[in-house]
C-alpha cells in the first residue's frame, strides 16, 4: 500500500518547527540527494522510509515545487491566527522595551532561536479599535516560543525580511547623513587620516566604498534549499 503524500501548496502550510528541523538536517550533510529526502520527508509529514518508495521523478517535482514556493517575496504579516488565539505583529516599534529589544536581538539572527524572536515580534491581541490594536504585555521570549514553533514559516520569513530591510534603510540613512554633515575640513583631516588622496573627493569615494561593503556585509541570510 502506497503512503499518501500531501504536499504544501503554500508556505502557510509549513511550520518553523518543520523548517528549523530541515535547517538542522541540512547544515548536517552535503549530501543533495539525502537532503531532498529529507526535505520531503519533513515538508509532507511522512517516514524516510515511505520516502524511498516514491518514484525519482515524483521526489524531483515535489523538491521543485518546494523551491519555488520559496523563492517568492516574503511580505511582513502584522496579523494571524494561531491556535485559535490572534496575534498581532508589535504596533509600536519605536517604544519597544530594553527587554524586547534584547531578546530580539540575541534570537533573530539565526533559525535555531526564530521561534523565540517571534514571540518577541507576535503576542495576543487583546484590544482593538478599528485598525488599531494592543497586544499582551511584554514578559519573556519564553512564554509563547512553544506556541511559535508552529506559527507558519511564511510569518516567520516575512518578519525576518522585514527588519533586515529596517536594518539596512537605517544604517544608509545614517551614513548619508554623516557624509553631509562633515565639514571640509573635518573631511580633509579625515582623508589625511586614512591616507586618502584629494581630500573631500577622496573621501566620497572612501564612503561610497564603504556604503558598498556595508550592504554587501548585510545581505539577507538564507537558507538554500537543494535543487535536484
Amino acid at each position: 500500500m502506497k503512503a499518501t503524500i500531501k504536499v504544501p501548496s503554500t508556505l502557510d502550510e509549513i511550520t518553523l518547527k518543520q523548517y528549523q528541523e530541515f535547517i538542522k538536517a541540512q547544515e548536517g550533510s552535503n549530501d543533495d540527494e539525502f537532503i531532498a529526502m529529507k526535505m520531503v520527508s519533513i515538508f509532507c509529514n511522512i517516514e524516510m522510509s515511505e520516502v524511498n518508495k516514491i518514484a525519482y521523478s515524483s521526489i524531483i517535482e515535489i523538491v521543485q515545487h518546494l523551491n519555488t514556493l520559496f523563492s517568492v517575496k516574503h511580505e511582513l504579516v502584522r496579523r494571524f491566527k494561531l491556535g485559535g488565539v490572534e496575534f498581532g505583529f508589535i504596533p509600536d516599534l519605536e517604544n519597544i522595551s530594553f527587554g524586547e529589544y534584547v531578546d530580539l536581538e540575541a534570537n533573530l539572527t539565526s533559525f535555531d532561536t526564530m521561534n523565540k524572536a517571534m514571540a518577541v515580534m507576535y503576542r495576543p491581541i487583546v484590544k482593538e479599535q478599528k485598525n488599531r490594536y494592543e497586544i499582551e504585555a511584554y514578559q519573556s521570549s519564553v512564554t509563547y516560543a512553544e506556541v511559535m514553533e508552529f506559527a507558519p514559516i511564511s510569518i516567520a520569513l516575512g518578519s525576518q525580511v522585514f527588519f533586515w530591510s529596517l536594518g539596512k534603510e537605517l544604517l544608509q540613512a545614517t551614513m548619508d547623513y554623516l557624509e553631509k554633515q562633515m565639514s571640509k575640513k573635518e573631511k580633509a583631516i579625515l582623508a589625511k587620516q586614512l591616507n586618502l588622496e584629494k581630500g573631500g573627493d577622496g573621501i566620497a569615494a572612501y564612503m561610497h566604498s564603504l556604503k558598498e561593503t556595508l550592504h554587501d556585509s548585510m545581505q539577507l541570510p538564507t537558507n538554500h534549499l537543494p535543487n535536484v
